[in-house]
C-alpha cells in the first residue's frame, strides 16, 4: 500500500506512540483489504463504547490511550451500557458503572461527542454528500453508503479509532465505488417493516461487499434502517444498491420462503415477558410516529424503547404516559439491562435485536410492529 512521506514518518513513531500504533491498524487493515493508499476522512464513528462488550481490557486500553493520542476529526460514539437517568432503576453492579464512566471519560478526552447512538443518521449533521467517512457500526455504515450519499469501510473499532486519531481510512475498493457483487430480487409486495430486516439479513449472506436489491421500490426510513439493520448482522456486506439489475453478477430470489426460512431462524419464542423497541435506536420521526399510533392508550405489558438522547422530546413523554420505560445512550444489543436472567424471551420487530438478544441467550418473538400495538394496547 502506497504511503505518503508524513505517513510514513507517523508509521515509524514521528509522530508519538499513538499515531504510530493508529497507523500501523491502518497499513495492516488497508493491506488485507487490497487498499491503494489512505484517503483522509472527516468523521469516524467509534464502537467499542458498552463496559458489557469490552471489559476490563478494553476499558484499560483506551485508558492508556487517553493518555496521549487525540482525535483530528469529528469522532462520534455508538451506546453504552445504560442510561445515566435511570441506572439505578436496574440495580447495575458498582464495579461495571465505573468501568462504563472510565470508557466514557477516555472517549471524551480524546474528543469524541458524546453522541452515544448507533443510528447517527438520525439525529446528527451529517457530511456533505459524496464525503469519505469512518462507520464502525455496521447499520450507519450501510447506511451512509447507501442513502447518504458518503463512503466509509465497514470499519472495526479499532480502525475506526486510528481513522479519528489520523484522520485518515484505507481506500479499499468498497469505498472507491465498487459496484454490487449479488443481486437480490425481491419477490413480495409491499414488505413490512421486519420483512424488510428479513430481507436486509438474507442478502448480508448473498454478498461479500456489494448488494443490489431489485423489486423493492422505494422504503421508508424505518423500511431502510431495518435493511440496515439487518444486513450488518450477517455478514460482510457494506452497501445497498437499489433498483433493477443489468445481469452483472450472480442474483437469487427473496419471497415469502426464504423470509419465512430466515424468521425461524431467529424467532425463538412465542410471546416474551417484555416488547423491545428500537434496535437500532428510534429516531425522532419513528418516535413521533410510535406516539401517534398509540395515541391514548396505554401498553399492557411492559415496553421498553431505546432511543439517542438528542430525539428526546413531547413523543418520549407520550411514550412514558403510555406506560413505556424509554432509554437514552444504550441499545438493546447486548446490553446488560435485558439478560436472560431478568427476562426469559422479549417481543420485538428488530432482526438485529433479535440476533444479538438470541446471542446473549434472551430468547425472541418476532412480529412486526403493527402487530405488537394491535396486541399488546389497552
Amino acid at each position: 500500500m502506497e504511503l505518503t512521506r508524513d505517513e510514513e514518518e507517523a508509521l515509524a513513531g514521528g509522530a508519538g506512540e499513538a499515531e504510530q500504533a493508529a497507523y500501523r491498524i491502518l497499513v495492516a487493515a488497508g493491506e488485507a483489504a487490497g487498499a491503494e493508499r489512505l484517503v483522509p476522512v472527516s468523521w469516524a464513528h467509534l464502537s467499542g463504547v458498552n463496559y458489557n462488550t469490552i471489559g476490563p481490557a478494553g476499558e484499560r486500553f483506551l485508558a492508556d490511550m487517553a493518555r496521549t493520542a487525540r482525535f483530528r476529526i469529528r469522532a462520534t460514539v455508538n451506546p453504552m451500557g445504560y442510561d445515566r437517568d435511570s441506572v439505578d432503576r436496574y440495580g447495575l453492579p458498582a464495579p461495571f458503572i465505573e468501568g462504563q464512566e472510565s470508557i466514557a471519560r477516555s472517549y471524551g478526552v480524546m474528543g469524541a461527542e458524546p453522541s452515544f447512538t448507533c443510528a447517527p443518521y438520525d439525529v446528527l449533521d451529517m457530511p456533505a454528500g459524496g464525503g469519505q467517512v469512518a462507520l464502525a457500526e455496521s447499520n450507519a455504515a450501510i447506511h451512509a453508503n447507501s442513502f447518504d450519499n458518503l463512503h466509509t469501510n465497514k470499519e472495526s473499532s479499532f480502525t475506526a479509532l486510528a481513522s479519528a486519531i489520523t484522520g485518515k481510512s484505507p481506500l479499499t475498493p468498497l469505498r472507491g465505488g465498487a459496484g454490487p457483487d449479488a443481486e437480490v430480487r425481491v419477490r413480495m409486495d409491499d414488505p413490512d417493516e421486519l420483512e424488510c430486516g428479513l430481507l436486509g439479513y438474507f442478502a448480508g449472506r448473498v454478498g461479500r461487499e456489494s448488494v443490489r436489491i431489485s423489486g423493492l421500490g422505494a422504503p421508508d426510513r424505518r423500511r431502510c434502517k431495518a435493511l440496515c439493520g439487518g444486513m450488518g448482522t450477517s455478514g460482510t456486506c457494506a452497501k445497498i444498491v437499489l433498483g433493477e439489475g443489468g445481469g452483472d453478477c450472480e442474483a437469487v430470489d427473496f419471497g415469502r420462503e426464504e423470509a419465512r426460512a430466515v424468521r425461524d431462524e431467529l424467532d425463538t419464542a412465542d410471546g416474551g415477558d417484555a416488547i423491545v423497541l428500537g434496535s437500532p435506536q428510534l429516531g425522532p420521526q419513528e418516535l413521533a410516529d410510535l406516539a401517534a399510533r398509540v395515541g391514548g392508550r396505554r401498553f399492557t405489558k411492559r415496553c421498553i424503547v431505546f432511543c439517542p438522547r438528542a430525539a428526546r422530546g413531547a413523543a418520549t413523554d407520550h411514550l412514558e404516559a403510555a406506560g413505556c420505560e424509554v432509554l437514552s445512550d444504550c441499545c438493546a444489543c447486548l446490553s446488560p439491562l435485558i439478560t436472560k436472567e431478568a427476562a426469559d424471551s422479549v417481543i420485538t420487530n428488530s432482526v438485529k435485536g433479535a440476533y444479538y438478544l438470541n446471542a446473549g441467550g434472551v430468547r425472541t418473538d418476532l412480529e412486526p410492529l403493527s402487530e405488537i400495538l394491535r396486541g399488546y394496547l389497552g
